[in-house]
């Protein structure tokens, strides 16, 4: 009978763990914790105040903001202002201004929200729909640009 044994290859000397290196990276547990994206799936009335993750109020606390500005991906540079509420119990809150957001955005039941943090309480915010793909935004300025690269 022959053998089922495998060989593994590429498996050599001084790869891979064991390799006696000095200079691997320390363990994730001592690494410093950055929250710069998450997401959340809109699964009430997407017009009331959005929670967000407990992991990202935590990487703010101590410097809270009372508001965001939120900026579409790929939209220019508008920013919606909208006021943060915090609820002394470690969560956060996307509050008023969030409602005129979503309405801009079309907001549904069911989509995903993407949210890099680019720092100065600067959220850019990508929108994906109930099918999972991502909606695009242009500001006016950029449609009349696409438009007369196209005719």
């Amino acid at each position: 009978m022959a053998s089922t044994s495998r060989t593994r290859r590429g498996r050599g000397r001084g790869r891979g763990r064991g390799s006696g290196s000095s200079s691997l990276p320390p363990p994730p547990s001592t690494l410093p914790l950055i929250i710069e994206e998450f997401f959340i799936v809109v699964c009430e009335d997407p017009l009331v105040k959005k929670k967000l993750p407990n992991k990202f109020a935590d990487y703010l606390h101590g410097q809270e903001p009372a508001k965001v500005y939120l900026r579409a991906a790929d939209c220019g540079p508008r920013l919606w202002t909208v006021e943060v509420l915090f609820d002394g119990q470690g969560r956060m809150y996307l509050d008023k201004g969030w409602e005129k957001f979503a309405i801009a955005h079309g907001v549904d039941f069911g989509w995903f929200l993407h949210f890099k943090y680019e720092g100065d309480d600067v959220l850019t915010v990508k929108v994906f729909d109930g099918t999972m793909c991502r909606r695009y935004y242009y500001s006016t300025a950029k449609i009349l640009t696409m438009k007369a690269t196209t005719t």
